[in-house]
């Protein structure tokens, strides 16, 4: 079964003090929120927009920052801004990118390019040298042992990937990234295509990543997603 999806808050919802700190006199608009309550908002600023995510307790976020300081120059990412860890929680901010997810209203009119652009950013960061990166196996990875280890995602659904003008941008959410089995990636990146409303486009992605699917490995992915523990 897929995950929750994000989507954006409620009507209504109040943006967090953190981020209304930060945004001071600046025009705020939420953008997202994700199942466990993590929210995003977009900051109009003089110089251009960026992007503050808070979310209570901290979750990822540290690790995020982590991770997009050390892509900075190795794959297209945000920017990391600024991180502060406050005593309820963490807010990250980073620079804005002129581009959308794939899930987007530009991502949905042409399904056979944005699965492409999955394709090839996944391709683009499992190309990156395993030696250099210094982060571990997200958790959900270490049930099975890694036959073919790459810099993975981690969470390689198709709305964490960025697109402008048809075509690869950015990889964004990535506080799991780390090194772990090639097929950890591929597996859900291409299942979430289905959960996304892209499904058709499926061998479009195959084809931009340059591999043939492997039911077996794909099989054995989805089911570990898939279990009840990684979902809570």
């Amino acid at each position: 079964m897929p995950p929750p999806l994000a989507a954006p808050p409620p009507a209504g919802t109040r943006v967090p003090a953190a981020i209304a700190r930060v945004a001071g006199t600046d025009p705020v608009e939420l953008v997202w929120q994700n199942e466990l309550g993590g929210v995003t908002a977009r900051i109009d600023r003089a110089d251009g927009a960026v992007f503050a995510k808070w979310h209570a307790g901290g979750g990822t976020l540290p690790a995020e920052a982590e991770r997009l300081t050390w892509l900075d120059g190795r794959l297209p990412a945000p920017r990391v801004l600024e991180l502060r860890e406050e005593d309820d929680g963490a807010l990250l901010v980073t620079a804005g990118i002129a581009a959308s997810s794939i899930v987007s209203a530009e991502g949905l009119r042409d399904p056979v390019a944005s699965a492409s652009a999955l394709g090839e950013g996944l391709r683009r960061l499992h190309a990156l040298p395993v030696d250099a990166c210094p982060f571990p196996a997200p958790a959900w990875t270490l049930a099975i042992p890694a036959e073919d280890p790459v810099v993975v995602h981690g969470d390689a659904c198709a709305p964490n990937t960025l697109i402008a003008g048809g075509a690869f941008a950015a990889i964004v959410d990535v506080g799991e990234l780390g090194v772990a089995d090639r097929w950890a990636d591929l597996a859900i990146a291409s299942w979430s295509l289905e959960w996304n409303g892209l499904a058709e486009a499926e061998p479009a992605f195959w084809r931009a990543y340059g591999i043939r699917p492997d039911p077996e490995r794909i099989a054995r992915w989805r089911a570990l997603w898939d279990e009840p523990e990684l979902e809570d």
